[in-house]
């Protein structure tokens, strides 16, 4: 970092980039980039020192707007680009920004790799169960009956449940936000980036032209309070207009209960067994939807050991030269 970088003092206008936006008008997505704009100067990191990689669909047009280093690239393949970033330079301020289709279709073998090896980079996936580049097909978090041009008479699958991938394939923190809730997202965000380690976000966005209202009902203005819970640590699990809901663990279901007799939400238990039942509470039984932190564990990251191995290595072994191995022969013994 240069000594002007460091002196250098960001505001949001830093990050807002010369492109022109191109999102359709109401879309969640520009609550989420501004969002993201504000907290940049917040974090301190000079803009050099910040790369943010997308795959394909409209959320990953996300690169172009901030004034950050950033790649767009290919569908799917954003997690396996950004292990490349991460493990090349340490040093650098990672970010994933996918969707629904982009993410946890084609590139979901690369996702959950990504959450395995917990490189410290940040994973936005944006969520409006729909795939809206290109029109308005089914995707894999659509809800079954879904009536798309893919599934003219309804869509048979079953839905992906972001979160519950997430905790199943080992992602360090998770998280969940809404494009509507913006200080709460902006947390949310923070969080992620104070963690190290891999940290997963989704997003529940609208898509105001092939999916509008698909959140409706639990995110709408008149709803949200009965149909949503805050998951805060160290805070009990309350919920409902006058936060006199709570909810309580039992050895075979989450009951819904009086405010007082809530639990306290600790995401910070290693199984997390918790996480996983309560993100799935709301689609077997009729409790409110969770949104905050499902899970914040520690484990060192994977460019961390991959960097120390390399220096292990190189002391004992000396530097190596990748000319001499090349020309060693047509075999390579590894002892």
């Amino acid at each position: 970092m240069s000594e002007v970088a460091a002196a250098e003092k960001l505001t949001r206008k830093d990050f807002v980039s010369d492109q022109e936006v191109r999102w359709c008008p109401g879309c969640g997505d520009y609550a989420i980039l501004a969002q993201m704009q504000k907290i940049m100067p917040e974090l301190g990191i000079p803009r050099e020192q910040i790369v943010f990689v997308s795959g394909i669909g409209c959320s990953s047009r996300f690169p172009y707007y901030l004034d950050t280093y950033g790649f767009h690239t290919i569908h799917g393949r954003a997690p396996a680009l950004a292990t490349g970033v991460k493990i090349a330079n340490p040093d650098l301020d990672v970010w994933v920004v996918t969707g629904d289709g982009d993410g946890l279709s084609i590139g979901g073998n690369h996702l959950i790799h990504a959450m395995r090896r917990n490189l410290n980079i940040k994973v936005l996936l944006f969520n409006n169960r729909i795939y809206g580049l290109t029109k308005g097909q089914y995707s894999p978090t659509s809800e079954p009956g879904k009536k798309t041009p893919s599934t003219p008479f309804g869509s048979l699958d079953e839905p992906f449940n972001p979160i519950a991938v997430a905790l199943g394939a080992g992602s360090t923190f998770v998280a969940r936000g809404v494009d509507t809730r913006l200080p709460h997202l902006k947390e949310i965000l923070q969080a992620a980036h104070a963690h190290e380690g891999f940290a997963f976000v989704e997003i529940l966005q609208n898509c105001v032209i092939f999916n509008d209202g698909a959140f409706d009902h639990i995110a709408g203005r008149e709803v949200r309070d009965e149909r949503m819970v805050d998951l805060r640590p160290g805070e009990p699990l309350v919920f409902g207009k006058e936060g006199d809901k709570g909810l309580q663990f039992t050895p075979d279901s989450i009951e819904i209960v009086e405010a007082g007799e809530a639990d306290v939400w600790d995401p910070t238990r290693p199984a997390g067994a918790r996480a996983f039942r309560i993100c799935q509470g709301s689609e077997y039984e009729d409790l409110p939807v969770p949104v905050g932190i499902f899970r914040s564990v520690q484990r060192p990251p994977l460019e961390k050991l991959i960097h120390e191995q390399i220096n292990q290595a190189t002391e004992s072994m000396g530097e190596g030269s990748l000319e001499s191995l090349l020309a060693a022969g047509e075999t390579w013994k590894v002892d």
